[in-house]
């Protein structure tokens, strides 16, 4: 596929997604329109990376709207393959391990998650690549930090000939992340979701220490605090909230788990 897409291509832009798209995911398409030459979204709902009692059944899978939708920032091509294209022989023997930082925050609650997604990634990276002369591109939001560096360092171990384009997170007027998953929300909860934003922002101020931090989200209505930290945004271990740090956030509102973050 990639030496058919990137054929007369000054050069190739790759935006990965599992559909449902929304703003954010349209602003990531435009800046890779602009950019490369040729752009490519693939709308593919991944498997390996749902574990028992997730979503996956359930996921929105919208493809004839993401479609249009993509079709008037100027994308060139949609690649939406089904699992059977993806996985012919089921679930695939040989997969990506994220290794020791794929365990920690999102791995450590969604067990063998980052595999399911190195995988996926590293598959579409060999799918889409055009030529050895093309530059070939790939856009990832900065919501989903830990994935990005994990991503990162993939390329890096596997040698990939892609340069990654982290692209910062849009947020709704309120200053909510955008997500897929933002759907799920009542008009209660997305209120209510609006804690974390609310408190990376005074944390990332100096307003509010880590554990007053994490005391603020937790005792909002219907949120359930899974984890509030910050890292190295380089290697993701733990330091004290300082200039330079990532403040990270994941919490449960109502059933629906939501990601932030935000620069110390």
């Amino acid at each position: 596929m990639g030496a058919r897409v990137g054929r007369g291509a000054r050069s190739v832009g790759l935006l990965p997604t599992m559909g449902a798209l929304h703003h954010g995911h349209l602003e990531i398409a435009r800046r890779a329109r602009a950019e490369n030459d040729l752009t490519v979204v693939s709308v593919f709902v991944n498997p390996l990376q749902f574990g028992p009692g997730e979503d996956f059944e359930s996921y929105p899978r919208q493809l004839e709207q993401d479609v249009a939708l993509l079709a008037e920032v100027g994308v060139d091509l949609v690649f939406a393959p089904d699992a059977a294209q993806m996985y012919p022989d089921g679930t695939p023997v040989v997969t990506v391990t994220s290794g020791a930082a794929g365990t920690l925050l999102e791995g450590a609650t969604r067990p063998g998650h980052f595999d399911g997604v190195l995988t996926v990634v590293n598959k579409l990276f060999t799918i889409v690549a055009p030529g050895p002369l093309t530059p070939f591109r790939a856009y990832f939001g900065e919501k989903d930090a830990q994935q990005l560096l994990l991503v990162q360092r993939m390329v890096r171990d596997f040698d990939h000939r892609v340069e990654i384009r982290p692209v910062p997170i849009v947020r709704s007027g309120q200053g909510l992340a955008l997500s897929s998953r933002n759907q799920y929300l009542s008009e209660g909860q997305a209120r209510h979701a609006l804690v974390l934003h609310r408190t990376l922002s005074a944390l990332a101020a100096g307003g509010l220490t880590l554990e007053q931090a994490r005391r603020q989200v937790a005792a909002e209505p219907e949120v359930r605090l899974d984890y509030l930290v910050t890292v190295d945004p380089r290697t993701l271990g733990f330091v004290d909230p300082a200039p330079g740090a990532l403040a990270l956030v994941a919490a449960w509102v109502g059933p629906t788990r939501l990601i932030d973050n935000m620069r110390i």
